[in-house]
């Protein structure tokens, strides 16, 4: 059943009526959840400094020229060079020498000096760690001494979670394809509740990084399917607005994430208060309706009759008689029976060298956006000044950068909106890499502007690629675009992992990836004004049109890709996040 049919729909209930207002907010207040729980391991999984705990009950604690009788209260002095250490005379009598991952006693216990030339045996901190509580009473981190040897097991908390993301986008479409998208949205949203409760209160790693790992599974296809159902009760005329400011709910999530971590210093109350946000709409989600696409492609006509009645008295405006639908895709354009669906694999986005590069292209600009985007948010603590606001800032950017988005496509074209951001990341990215570390606040100013560049990019680039192919490979495209975004999603965290050796090693990734994309960017096909292609032939005819004269635009009303391309399955689908 062609979409242009469904249109047909809408064109009798409303596009984006009263119904299908309070069904978007709905829906889109959970994505708030779910950008909570992608970016929860800021600060849940943040490591404070620390030393190894001695053996034995402490009398004397002297670093440098400072002396304490208590080690818990050093925490200031806990910022540890290479070579520092903090040196602790125990109740019966022993000198021991405390470093990040080691300790070393003195054979010599009558000098009390710091300075020590003499001999002394290195141990392993088989008791333990003494962490600085001054910023975080508990992490995951100080939980299970992720640290020294462990750090490994650190390092992995948020991979694995993307991980899960991956897998949780091909799962829960296909499941929406054969259950239905209202009972998956339910799934998926009490699953986040339940599995996000059950990493509170993980009783070792092992357990909390499998309640996260499913947790991520269904996050991520309540976006996938989420985006889905709100796409299938929308009309052309709001589609791309609406799909695009998906996302600006998503950034709120970042700015809960950024205040609850200021407010609540313990991780596992953290998690558990992040959780509860989901709990207003599993009270909510029984209400929601099924999809009329989906109960028609089932063949249950009446109960979509019903749901399209309900629209239109919502809407206050006639309903229309599905019936008629029906009987115009049986008679088809050309008045006989539809033709058999072809199947195509991933080598038909290679089908010649122009679509082979367009594609290479393509997969590369999703990369980028998706490292840019979780190096930054994920970079926030490493930026000086107060990380709590560093993040929250980050988050408030990506939702005017939706809203230039949304304006600029449709002044002055898809292609020059996402080189243009493409180009100021990377830009930023430089600046980040020369702001001397003190002038921290010029620092989070140029990362505001990269975050906000390299969020238009996201915001877009769905869009564009949708515009860029013919009908049959559009959703394969898409889909795949979304998935190697995913395994940028992947790496990013060990890029900013790596900042622990130069701290620049993040913005040095982004802002390589950024200016490459944005050159071959330049040279992708502008989409604006153009009719979106149907076959290979017109595909490449963009190619050429581009080349002989990109700045003649067709009179042809704007074609917001989502809003004339045909229904996108969950399966092949999803947002970028």
């Amino acid at each position: 059943m062609g979409s242009r049919h469904f249109e047909w729909i809408y064109d009798h209930v409303g596009h984006f009526g009263r119904f299908q207002r309070v069904l978007y907010f709905i829906c889109a207040f959970q994505n708030i959840s779910c950008g909570i729980h992608y970016l929860a391991s800021v600060f849940m999984g943040v490591t404070p400094r620390h030393v190894c705990r001695p053996p034995g009950n402490v009398s004397l604690v002297v670093f440098h020229n400072h002396s304490n009788w208590s080690l818990e209260d050093t925490g200031a002095l806990l910022s540890l060079g290479q070579k520092d250490y903090v040196m602790v005379q125990l109740q019966n009598g022993e000198i021991w020498e405390l470093s990040r991952c080691s300790r070393n006693k003195r054979e010599n216990t009558s000098s009390l000096d710091y300075e020590y030339t003499g001999s002394k045996k290195e141990f392993p901190c088989v008791d333990g760690y003494i962490y600085d509580q001054n910023t975080w009473k508990s992490t995951a981190v100080t939980q299970w001494n992720l640290v020294c040897d462990r750090k490994w097991l650190a390092m992995l908390i948020q991979p694995l979670f993307m991980f899960g993301v991956l897998l949780g986008s091909v799962t829960f479409g296909y499941f929406s394809d054969r259950l239905g998208r209202r009972v998956v949205l339910w799934a998926t949203s009490s699953g986040m509740f339940l599995f996000g409760i059950a990493a509170a209160f993980a009783v070792d790693y092992y357990t909390f990084m499998a309640a996260r790992f499913f947790l991520a599974m269904v996050a991520s296809g309540y976006l996938v399917v989420g985006f889905v159902y709100v796409m299938e009760f929308i009309g052309m005329k709001s589609r791309t607005w609406a799909s695009v400011h998906l996302h600006s709910f998503f950034a709120v999530g970042t700015l809960l994430v950024a205040l609850t971590g200021y407010l609540v210093r313990t991780w596992w109350l953290y998690q558990m208060i992040l959780s509860t946000v989901t709990v207003p709409f599993i009270l909510c989600c029984w209400v929601l309706p099924e999809t009329p696409f989906w109960l028609l492609s089932e063949g249950r006509y009446e109960e979509a009759q019903k749901i399209v009645d309900i629209m239109a008295k919502w809407n206050r405006t006639s309903s229309c008689k599905l019936s008629e639908l029906l009987s115009l895709d049986l008679q088809g354009p050309v008045g006989n029976s539809p033709t058999e669906v072809q199947k195509h694999s991933l080598s038909h986005l290679f089908y010649n060298w122009n679509i082979a590069t367009r594609t290479l292209t393509i997969w590369l600009i999703w990369f980028t956006g998706s490292l840019g985007f979780y190096s930054f948010s994920l970079n926030s603590v490493n930026l000086g000044g107060n990380e709590y606001l560093n993040l929250f800032l980050l988050g408030v950017v990506e939702i005017p950068a939706y809203t230039f988005v949304c304006i600029a496509m449709d002044k002055v074209g898809r292609r020059t909106v996402l080189a243009y951001s493409l180009f100021c990341s990377a830009l930023t990215c430089g600046v980040i890499m020369v702001i001397p570390h003190k002038h921290y606040i010029l620092g989070v100013v140029a990362a505001m502007v990269g975050k906000f560049a390299i969020g238009a990019a996201f915001g877009l680039i769905y869009l564009y690629t949708a515009e860029l192919y013919p009908t049959i490979v559009r959703s394969l495209a898409v889909g795949s675009g979304s998935m190697v975004c995913r395994l940028a999603s992947i790496l990013a965290p060990f890029s900013v992992d790596l900042s622990s050796v130069w701290i620049f090693i993040p913005q040095l990734f982004v802002g390589t990836m950024a200016f490459l994309s944005g050159v071959l960017t330049l040279k992708l096909p502008e989409t604006l004004g153009k009719q979106l292609a149907t076959t290979w032939e017109e595909a490449a005819k963009l190619e050429s049109e581009n080349e002989s004269n990109s700045s003649k635009l067709l009179p042809t009303t704007n074609n917001s890709g989502l809003e004339k391309t045909e229904a996108i399955t969950p399966r092949d689908s999803g947002l970028g996040e």
